[in-house]
């Protein structure tokens, strides 16, 4: 998905290297969303909620350039990049589809200073994901878990329907720990013996989630722009700091 800030701004963007990356594996998460596991020569590391510009490059010169969240844990020795397929795309649908572990494209990053999580802040930790946009807050996630941290972290993930949500087996692990987490369904009735939540999200089930804006929690909103914008009016509108509302979103014409 799309981030909206950059580390330094457009031109350190620009200064950045296009790498040759090439899939080492490809898993699938649903049946329209694959991660790809990469080998990229010369990786500098990343940041938990950092994204990567990707170009694939047609034989006739042709290129098309969408931008991804990077779902790995920083440090893991791993990159790996979550794409849900959007039908009418240039690149997801050859990423998800067409896409075999053996082939590569070009990938420039890691880019974003802004949505950026690091075990060193103290302070608690609040998710809320619709979608996809569930992508960099799993690399928060992740990171939380392999470092140790122990802030309070709770996610709030917003999907269609139960068969939409990313990760959904190690996101019940994570909550048989130390994570609280909470889904929402918004479409179809839910799963016999559901005890989420089966609407949009809304004021009182940020409420619910917490924690209270009196201990000052770092949220981070991740989706698309209409979803980001409403939960983070909503979090600001119960009481917490909008400097603490960080928000990345993507559009609906974006991969």
């Amino acid at each position: 998905m799309e981030g909206t800030a950059v580390l330094g701004g457009l031109g350190a963007r620009l200064r950045l290297p296009w790498r040759e990356a090439t899939i080492r594996a490809i898993r699938e998460e649903t049946p329209s969303a694959k991660t790809l596991v990469l080998d990229v020569p010369g990786w500098p590391g990343h940041a938990a909620g950092q994204h990567v510009d990707i170009r694939l490059t047609a034989e006739d010169g042709y290129q098309a350039q969408r931008s991804y969240s990077i779902a790995s844990a920083p440090g893991s020795g791993e990159l790996e990049l979550t794409v849900e397929l959007i039908d009418d795309g240039e690149v997801s649908p050859y990423l998800t589809e067409d896409a075999l572990p053996g082939d590569g494209f070009e990938l420039r990053g890691p880019i974003g200073g802004y949505f950026v999580w690091e075990p060193r802040f103290p302070d608690p930790l609040l998710l809320v994901g619709g979608g996809s946009g569930v992508v960099p807050l799993m690399a928060m996630l992740r990171h939380r878990r392999a470092t140790g941290s122990t802030v309070d972290a709770r996610l709030l993930l917003s999907a269609r329907t139960i068969e939409d949500v990313l990760y959904r087996e190690e996101l019940e692990g994570l909550a048989a720990g130390s994570v609280d987490v909470r889904i929402t369904l918004t479409r179809g009735e839910p799963p016999p013996g559901w005890d989420g939540f089966a609407r949009r999200i809304d004021r009182e089930m940020l409420a619910e989630v917490g924690p209270p804006p009196a201990e000052g929690p770092r949220a981070y909103v991740c989706g698309p722009t209409p979803f980001v914008e409403e939960a983070a009016r909503l979090l600001v509108e119960l009481g917490h700091e909008p400097a603490r509302v960080h928000t990345e979103r993507f559009g609906p014409t974006g991969d």
